[in-house]
């Protein structure tokens, strides 16, 4: 058995050999030539699994040591028996620290002593959405979220329950969390930050949900960041628009647009999410899924801090855990650097 695994991928190395045979490839060399001879992958983003790299393959499994899916074909692999894993959740800690450095770098630009006073908008309440919220509540912040398809979801589950505490223990909500319109986001926040899946179609697309025409009916909003995809902010958009942005996700990376980077305030190459717990926490469900899917018996390591994020938080304390404008004047002085940035990124502690 042949198993590719992308050289960028921490935390695994000789660990799967007792099993199976392991390249280890670059990105790039991850081709469908590369893969013809695979039974399984174990990748990042940066890999597109589709038809194009697929075909003719013996594949039948793919792990992402990612939280997303975007850069899988999901029906192609349904409709070829290839099993597709995903680590939920593993970097969603890293990504809330990465938002509140960097709602606290535009803060003392902006001369802002104290988040009291200053509305939160979370769009997407998933794994990051809710750390997010709840520490923004935390910290001071008034908090507003939306999130249609989590609305809906919970509504649905909630409809039997009486017990507050089994819907706290089956949601991961209590009675205290209300979705409102985007809408009322516009109208009323001062920073908005998402925290979605990039989706083209359905009810609730997220393709440039951040689009010319919602940053038009911004009543008195002042930040927007992206940590989730970059499309999901239409950059050009974001560029016309008066107010302060902060990007760690790009369109068209890592050819990011040089004119937006410089008016961000914030700008990082893709690596809200890189902390050393959210990479080991990666790597650990994708050992996990292959112990599960072959049978084998390889070792899982024990993360010790959670992934739902610190209990007890301090503004102060998140910024002093990471120093988000080094990684952003690391980029401005070198975009072109993008990737090589990205792929030799040095994995900071999570905040504790």
């Amino acid at each position: 058995m042949r198993v590719i695994v992308d050289s960028h991928i921490p935390h695994i190395q000789g660990l799967i050999e007792p099993h199976a045979e392991v390249l280890y490839l670059e990105p790039g060399d991850i081709t469908r030539t590369a893969v013809k001879d695979a039974d399984a992958l174990i990748v990042r983003t940066r890999t597109r699994c589709n038809a194009d790299l697929l075909d003719g393959s013996r594949v039948r499994f793919i792990g992402s040591a990612t939280i997303g899916t975007d850069h899988i074909d999901l029906d192609y692999c349904a409709s070829r028996g290839i099993t597709v894993r995903n680590a939920p959740g593993c970097n969603a800690p890293a990504v809330a620290q990465w938002v509140f450095c960097a709602i606290h770098a535009w803060m003392q630009a902006c001369g802002i002593a104290v988040p009291q006073g200053l509305t939160l908008g979370i769009v997407g309440v998933g794994h990051i959405g809710s750390i997010v919220a709840r520490w923004g509540r935390a910290l001071g912040f008034t908090v507003l979220l939306n999130d249609p398809p989590r609305e809906m979801a919970e509504k649905t589950d909630t409809t039997e329950m009486t017990d507050t505490t089994e819907m706290t223990e089956r949601t991961g909500m209590d009675l205290e969390t209300v979705f409102v319109p985007l809408e009322e986001l516009q109208r009323r926040c001062d920073i908005i930050t998402f925290h979605t899946p990039i989706t083209r179609e359905g009810q609730w697309p997220t393709w440039h949900l951040c689009d010319q025409a919602f940053l038009d009916s911004l009543a008195c909003c002042r930040l927007i960041l992206d940590a989730a995809r970059g499309p999901i902010a239409d950059n050009a958009a974001l560029l016309r628009w008066h107010g302060d942005v902060g990007l760690d996700c790009w369109e068209n990376e890592p050819d990011i647009s040089r004119e937006l980077l410089k008016k961000a305030i914030v700008a990082t190459p893709h690596i809200a999410g890189y902390s050393a717990e959210g990479k080991q926490r990666g790597t650990a469900m994708m050992l996990a899924a292959l112990n599960d899917l072959y049978g084998w018996n390889i070792p899982i390591p024990t993360i010790a801090s959670p992934a739902t994020g610190a209990t007890q938080v301090t503004l102060d304390g998140i910024a002093a855990s990471y120093d988000i404008l080094a990684d952003t004047a690391a980029l401005k002085a070198d975009p072109a650097g993008f990737e090589a940035l990205r792929n030799h990124y040095h994995h900071r502690p999570e905040y504790q």
